[in-house]
């Protein structure tokens, strides 16, 4: 059980600042080998931008988790508190409707993809692995939703039983 409430405060940062750390490594580890010896690692800026694909969409879910995507509330903050709860889990539903939706679509395009056995240039990677970010991020978010959901929903039953 601890494991589990570790994984759901921290999972997406570990993996955030981890991503980081190797995309940094790579950039330098490149600079001073084109600079100092004239030569450069093949993979190196491919490996990098497929880090920034998944540090992208694991990012998304990330600041679905802190609630730090960008929200326009002038039209909720006319209600109630309780009325304005209600139209924010109404947003997430559709949300979550469209998390699922990219990620089914995302796993079709990378079921479409396995099938084709294209490589990646430099690597020699399947493309798919680039590609497997987006529902993978969609999945995280959906899953991010569901607990904001879920926290908003036993928010909105507190603030019922307060007003009785």
């Amino acid at each position: 059980m601890k494991l589990l409430k570790w994984l759901n405060e921290n999972f997406e940062k570990y993996i955030l600042v981890a991503s980081l750390v190797v995309m940094i490594v790579i950039i330098f580890v490149q600079v001073v080998l084109r600079y100092c010896f004239g030569t450069t690692i093949s993979w190196g800026e491919e490996l990098t931008r497929y880090i920034m694909l998944y540090q992208i969409w694991i990012g998304a879910a990330y600041a679905v988790k802190e609630d730090a995507h960008l929200r326009i509330t002038t039209f909720r903050d006319k209600f109630s508190k309780k009325n304005s709860m209600r139209i924010e889990n109404g947003v997430l539903v559709l949300w979550m409707a469209f998390a699922a939706f990219i990620s089914v679509k995302g796993v079709e395009l990378v079921d479409f993809l396995m099938g084709q056995g294209q490589l990646s240039p430099a690597m020699q990677l399947p493309m798919w692995v680039a590609y497997m970010s987006v529902p993978l991020g969609c999945l995280l978010m959906f899953i991010r939703l569901i607990q904001k959901l879920y926290h908003n929903i036993v928010k909105t039953s507190a603030m019922e039983v307060n007003d009785k």
